[in-house]
């Protein structure tokens, strides 16, 4: 039997999910081809040769990516069974379902799909299954350099491979999709699994590895292991992770291992500065525990990587000036991707975000387009300035961070009476900063150079 998998978006990375299942259908026996639609054209031969086609939902855009695809590959192959998997299928199940897909599964799904595929019957589960894992396969997909590189502050560039060491996450953030699937639970990918992995995309030219995990550092031992076994084996690979700040101040110890082993960045979800906000999304760690994480990857020469979710049904014109403020006192200007100072709270389907009186109370029916709740904020002022902020960081995209932030500062700037876009949004700023762009043309660290979205 022939079968495609699909991935519309993610990341701009070599999709992790399509070599996984990939290993297991082809062990199983199947023909299997893997579209990457971000970076090639799905081709009417492949789909009509098809029996089966499942296409991989990660995340928020991805999904919303597919619908139009789900419609093509019906149209190309009337008689082709559709399923859809990942972290989003089942949070969408309802819409997939209307719009033709027969057969969803949520992450974890690799098993399942082989049975899917070979046409038995799913049983029915009531908790998340436990894999033995395997070595992906990722023959098929397009090459390492025509995804994102990884550029570096002396303007040379790096080939990235990805790949997850674990799946899931331990905590329930309220706002993370991760939640209502996995609810707390995760899965630790074997290590000789983990650099089989590694080993065939360096072989690729891979010179730098991003891990896709929700968090480094939920099983601490078996990071640890893994990047010394990583170093040990390619001294000259270097690598990224996600840790939350809680994370980060628990295992301080595990710092200074990350950056001797070759990690370049570690990227956190800080998401806002407001101790009241962060208490709200159960973070996990307050505005203090944000300032001794930005010291403590200092003083362990690693660089953090903050990301934010800058405007809530909580924000204010003041605190997001306020988040500006923290940034730059904490010198992490450069740190920030432009996207950061625009990003708006999504609140999806099952979102724990929905148990908030005030969310609930806030928010209008599900919208099958945005698939989000849409929200609107109290204080329209607070949305237009959002709409501003997105607007300067797309316009300067590949500008200097600084002059970012310095335009978005403009905003405030006490002017003339009816020449500034946000004048009547606040009082104006006591004092209004200045932030100075450095020499560099963007940022003084390394950053991947296409634009992540959620």
């Amino acid at each position: 039997m022939r079968v495609v998998l699909l991935s519309t978006y993610d990341l701009g990375r070599q999709p992790f999910g399509l070599a996984s299942p990939a290993a297991w259908l082809r062990r199983a026996g199947f023909d299997v081809t893997c579209v990457d639609l971000s970076r090639e054209k799905l081709s009417a031969e492949v789909v009509a040769a098809a029996q089966f086609a499942a296409i991989y939902l990660p995340m928020h855009t991805a999904t919303r990516l597919a619908i139009p695809v789900v419609h093509r590959l019906q149209a190309a192959n009337p008689s082709i069974t559709i399923a859809a998997y990942g972290l989003y299928a089942p949070l969408n199940e309802s819409l997939l379902r209307e719009h033709g897909v027969s057969i969803v599964l949520g992450p974890e799904c690799e098993e399942a799909l082989v049975a899917a595929a070979g046409g038995l019957t799913i049983p029915a589960a009531d908790a998340l299954p436990r894999l033995t894992f395997i070595q992906p396969d990722r023959t098929g997909l397009p090459a390492l350099d025509r995804y994102a590189s990884l550029q570096m502050p002396d303007g040379s560039q790096k080939v990235v491979g990805a790949t997850d060491a674990t799946r899931g996450c331990k905590h329930r953030c309220r706002h993370c999709p991760i939640v209502p699937v996995y609810d707390g639970q995760f899965r630790v990918i074997p290590i000789d699994v983990v650099l089989a992995d590694v080993r065939a995309q360096v072989a690729q030219g891979a010179a730098h590895i991003t891990f896709g995990d929700p968090d480094f550092l939920n099983g601490p031992t078996h990071a640890r292991k893994l990047i010394e076994a990583l170093h040990a084996e390619f001294p000259t690979v270097t690598y990224d992770v996600i840790i939350k700040v809680e994370h980060l101040l628990q295992h301080r110890e595990l710092l200074p291992r990350l950056a001797g082993t070759g990690c370049l960045f570690v990227t956190s979800a800080v998401e806002s500065v407001d101790d009241e906000v962060l208490a709200k999304l159960e973070k996990g760690h307050t505005r203090a525990d944000f300032f001794t994480a930005a010291r403590l990857c200092r003083d362990a020469g690693l660089t953090l990587v903050p990301t934010f979710v800058a405007f809530t049904p909580w924000t204010t014109i003041d605190s997001y000036r306020e988040l500006l403020d923290v940034v730059e006192d904490l010198d992490l200007v450069a740190n920030v991707a432009p996207v950061q100072w625009g990003i708006r709270l999504l609140v999806t389907w099952q979102s724990r975000l929905l148990e908030l009186p005030d969310i609930r109370a806030l928010v209008g029916p599900f919208d099958q387009t945005t698939l989000t709740f849409p929200w609107r904020h109290p204080d329209p002022g607070v949305d237009e300035l959002q709409v501003h902020a997105m607007r300067i960081a797309g316009a300067q995209i590949n500008g200097s961070r600084y002059e970012v932030v310095s335009t978005i500062r403009n905003l405030f700037a006490p002017q003339h009476p009816g020449t500034s876009a946000l004048q009547h949004l606040s009082t104006p700023a006591p004092q209004h900063r200045s932030t100075t762009a450095p020499p560099h043309p963007r940022t003084s660290i390394p950053y991947m150079n296409e634009p992540w979205y959620c």
